[in-house]
């Protein structure tokens, strides 16, 4: 008995080293890619660094300087704005071309098609192409506003203007969050719509008593993902600003982002010690967000055979 023990750990062990082996590869990348920068910007973020001299330890001082920094305070608030004022109009207007391109009518693969082509297009390209279409006095935006006789706002130069910009040229791309959305509407019974139509159930109702709870698992997902995504916008902004030959932050720092205050801390003012600190407070916030999120959607997501 205590040989065959002692032959089956052997052959345990074997097989561990094997599958070690097999996965060798990742296991080397995740220490050398992941886990040591990660390691290695918690210890930065303790330090008063700039590349080009030994790292100073200073504790809990850029945590500290944080609280005193107005730009992160205003750049945390520009964030927050995009994050709340342009995902969540994004995931309605996404919902609502789901629905229509779930109806059942000719050429329905042409318009689904129409609507997914923009998400195809690079985020740097689309958003030059989106500066040019809110010229102020060329852009055709403008030039419809005037023929209906409304405002023509100078979108990217007025700090009233420029997160709108963004949260209208991002209407533009949300083709795969549509996509997803009609992937869940395909999903529902119509055994349900039909229980519905039989109880006297209107439009309205099946949308708000079945649609929703049935798509809340997506809706869920694409909250989470789109918090992560707002909280870390750089591109848009970045080429927005110098796009217009402007300072990084554009007008009244109106488009100064966290992830743009961060990328210029470390590159433009080279206090790598400072941006690490700064990396470690959006994880901490995309951290926390993400948990009330999951804490919450007991109240509001359905999954499968529940109520």
């Amino acid at each position: 008995m205590i040989g065959n023990a002692i032959g089956i750990r052997k052959r345990e062990r074997k097989r561990l080293l094997v599958g070690l082996c097999f996965i060798s590869p990742w296991l080397i990348g995740l220490i050398l890619f992941q886990l040591y920068p990660i390691l290695s910007s918690f210890y930065y973020s303790m330090t008063n660094f700039n590349l080009f001299q030994p790292p100073e330890w200073i504790g809990f001082g850029n945590y500290a300087e944080m609280v005193r920094d107005e730009k992160v305070w205003l750049s945390l608030y520009n964030t927050l704005f995009m994050a709340v004022f342009g995902l969540f109009p994004h995931l309605a207007f996404a919902l609502a071309i789901a629905l229509l391109l779930n109806k059942n009518v000719r050429g329905q693969s042409v318009y689904r098609t129409i609507y997914f082509l923009p998400t195809l297009v690079p985020t740097v390209a689309a958003t030059l192409l989106w500066m040019w279409l809110l010229n102020a006095q060329y852009g055709l935006i403008n030039e419809l506003l005037g023929r209906i006789g409304l405002p023509q706002p100078v979108w990217l130069l007025d700090p009233l203007w420029t997160k709108p910009s963004l949260i209208m040229m991002g209407f533009w791309g949300t083709g795969t969050t549509t996509i997803m959305y009609l992937a869940a509407l395909q999903e529902v019974p119509k055994l349900y719509y039909e229980a519905a139509e039989i109880d006297g159930a209107n439009a309205w109702h099946k949308f708000r008593h079945i649609t929703l709870p049935a798509i809340s698992p997506m809706t869920l997902f694409h909250v989470i993902m789109g918090l992560i995504g707002a909280l870390q916008l750089f591109t848009q902004g970045y080429v927005f600003t110098e796009g217009n030959g402007q300072a990084m932050g554009g007008p009244e720092n109106s488009l100064l982002f966290f992830a743009i205050y961060l990328y210029q801390t470390a590159f433009s003012f080279l206090k790598m010690g400072y941006a690490s600190a700064l990396a470690w407070l959006l994880f901490l916030i995309v951290f926390l967000l993400t948990v009330v999120v999951f804490k919450t959607s007991a109240r509001w997501v359905y999954y499968g055979g529940e109520r």
